[in-house]
């Protein structure tokens, strides 16, 4: 068994590995003198939104993914449960529907990456 020192999204982990096979190394493994530099954490896919206009009611991503398509245009009238916007996720496209009536306002472009929970409309 073999002991190793492994960083996952920042985070440190001790592990230990079995070699299977092949000649085993008969000098021990010096331990690490310090833990590497930390990695930069990426940067944001998307900016965040602005605030929900006065009485706005929000259209939110249930996943990651990107904008394929904005189904309605902007500034039409919306209903409950009609196709708003298509997200592709896992290459798949899921449709977003609106989650009231109303005249929608987008917060996306097609094109864009959003994370899970990012606005994508505004129904007023």
């Amino acid at each position: 068994m073999r002991k190793f020192n492994v960083s996952v999204n920042g985070k440190s982990y001790s592990v230990e590995v079995e070699e299977v096979g092949g000649a085993v190394a008969s000098a021990p493994v010096a331990a690490p003198a310090a833990s590497p530099a930390p990695v930069a954490a990426p940067a944001p896919v998307a900016a965040p939104k602005a605030a929900a206009p006065a009485g706005g009611t929000p259209v939110k991503s249930p996943m990651p993914g990107v904008i394929r398509k904005l189904v309605a245009a902007e500034g039409t009238a919306v209903k409950a449960g009609q196709s708003v916007v298509v997200l592709e996720a896992m290459k798949m496209e899921n449709d977003i529907v609106a989650a009231a009536d109303g005249v929608i306002s987008y917060a996306v472009k097609v094109g864009e990456s959003v994370e899970t929970d990012a606005v994508l409309a505004y129904i007023k």
